[in-house]
């Protein structure tokens, strides 16, 4: 039998949505798939159900890029309550311990939090999409089957308190600017686990994601408004592909020399001679302005093709 044939438009390019509480990251792509008709589509670091916030979702050739969003930064703004230990460290999850957390003061909480600034180790959460042996660990972990996990490296750039609700269970706000690969839902864990009443996220929103922030997204309801009959309306809301890469330095090539490139080929480029250094990745464009795709600079100064944009004009 011959491979099934995909369905769907051939639509290039980032969408930044506003991930509404209450459904998973896959099931927000897949709403957006649909709604844009689109072949290829794939998103850029999960958010839990109940988070809600920053969610770039890649379209068609865009995927090709999407690894360089997942590496990003992130800020978030979460309230955690102090008092309660849920099995999954947030909301959603079973209650599994309840203390009193009246007598914990704001000043006992900023000097705690002080310990998780900068780079730090951290576990990652039983709940969360790593895969062990293929398997997410939160669907083992809804199994009842714990994994041992090796601790991260991470970096905490920023982690400030915004509010401190006094109680017995007591509410935190706080703002968090962290490395690729931290879990919020973890370090509401170890900050209740130092205070000594246990901790869970009660509330959770991505503000920021690489270059993209929240005042910049659509939800699902301006999509399904905007589409109407037809999902070629939503495509003036895509972003560009090459802005997932905007961080590297760009190099144009001749119309002659883009061609050798496109066929995979390593080319001389000027620009990349004179400014770049061996193992730089660089953006590439024609010299009419269309994004061919990033190449890595070579001892001799070419670039060579590294991830190339395909049946894009």
């Amino acid at each position: 039998m011959g491979r099934r044939r995909n369905s769907g438009r051939n639509v290039n390019g980032i969408l930044l949505l506003d991930k509404p509480a209450g459904i998973s990251s896959n099931h927000a792509l897949q709403r957006v798939k649909s709604l844009y008709h689109a072949s290829k589509a794939g998103h850029t670091g999960s958010l839990d159900p109940l988070a809600t916030g920053v969610l770039p979702i890649c379209l068609g050739e865009a995927t090709k890029f999407s690894q360089f969003l997942l590496d990003s930064d992130k800020r978030y703004v979460s309230t955690f309550i102090l008092g309660v230990a849920t099995d999954t460290g947030d909301s959603d999850g079973e209650v599994l311990d309840v203390k009193d957390a009246s007598n914990i003061t704001e000043g006992q909480v900023e000097l705690a939090i002080e310990g998780f600034k900068g780079d730090i180790k951290q576990v990652p959460s039983m709940y969360s999409a790593l895969k062990h042996n293929g398997q997410p660990l939160h669907r083992l972990a809804r199994k009842g089957i714990t994994i041992d996990r090796e601790p991260r490296d991470i970096t905490v750039f920023q982690y400030q308190v915004l509010d401190f609700r006094s109680g017995s269970k007591a509410e935190l706000d706080v703002e968090v600017h962290v490395s690729k690969g931290t879990y919020v839902r973890s370090l509401a864990e170890d900050l209740g686990a130092i205070i000594g009443c246990g901790a869970h996220v009660g509330s959770l929103r991505r503000h920021l994601a690489g270059p993209f922030n929240d005042s910049q997204c659509v939800t699902l309801e301006d999509l399904s408004r905007l589409r109407e009959n037809d999902p070629s309306n939503l495509d003036g809301l895509l972003k560009p592909m090459d802005i997932a890469v905007a961080d590297f330095m760009a190099v144009e090539l001749s119309s002659n020399v883009s061609e050798y490139f496109q066929l995979g080929q390593a080319v001389m480029s000027n620009q990349a001679f004179r400014n770049g250094q061996e193992g730089d990745i660089v953006r590439v464009f024609r010299q009419d302005g269309s994004f061919l795709g990033i190449g890595e600079v070579t001892r001799d100064g070419q670039v060579a093709p590294k991830r190339l944009v395909v049946g894009v004009t």
